[in-house]
């Protein structure tokens, strides 16, 4: 299992924050801005690159919860960042799909 599955399976303490059928909210443990938090799918695909088209509805199911928690969470009119890292080169450091979601202060671009 991976660790965001052991998160879901409530076999690791996380703070959620929301919780639909297929994908769970929590805020990240090491946040890159005032409020910090991922979106994931409780089922495991290991990256967007390997997501099938059978699962285009979870991917715009993990979409909807991300914007209906930022929402939740202040920041519909502020505005928000949306980051789906993939790859090494893409700053993946867990093998389990995720959203970051990022709000509250600033955001720069390029990202970096």
């Amino acid at each position: 299992m991976t660790l965001f599955e052991k998160i879901a399976a409530r076999d690791i303490p996380a703070t959620i924050i929301a919780e639909g059928e297929e994908w769970i909210a929590f805020r990240d443990i090491a946040p890159q801005a005032p409020i910090h938090f991922l979106v994931v799918p409780k089922k495991c695909i290991p990256r967007l690159n390997e997501a099938t088209p059978a699962q285009a509805s979870l991917l715009g199911t993990l979409l909807e919860a991300a914007a209906a928690t930022a929402r939740q969470e202040g920041l519909g009119e502020s505005g928000y960042r949306v980051v789906i890292n993939n790859g090494v080169d893409g700053g993946e450091t867990v093998p389990h799909l995720h959203i970051h979601v990022l709000g509250k202060r600033q955001m720069q671009w390029p990202p970096g």
